[in-house]
């Protein structure tokens, strides 16, 4: 599964690299969890937390369905 998550996450990398950030995985649990860091621009950017919820996780979810959730750590 983290294959595919990492094939996921590189149709989320560009947008995010547009604004000087980008996301890094850090692990993806066996129940669903994907973990990530943020960085650059979107490390502590105040919108961090729905970039997270209302892009990175949405695009997981669709691409990979095992995808229960995204934390940023």
């Amino acid at each position: 599964m983290r294959e595919k998550v990492e094939e996921a996450l590189k149709k989320v990398r560009p947008s995010l690299q547009m604004d000087g950030g980008d996301v890094e995985l850090v692990e993806v649990t066996k129940d669903g969890v994907v973990k990530v860091k943020l960085k650059g621009a979107c490390g502590h950017c105040p919108m961090s937390q729905m970039t997270l919820k209302m892009g990175i996780e949405q695009v997981l979810k669709e691409e990979v369905p095992e995808v229960k959730e995204v934390v940023a750590i």
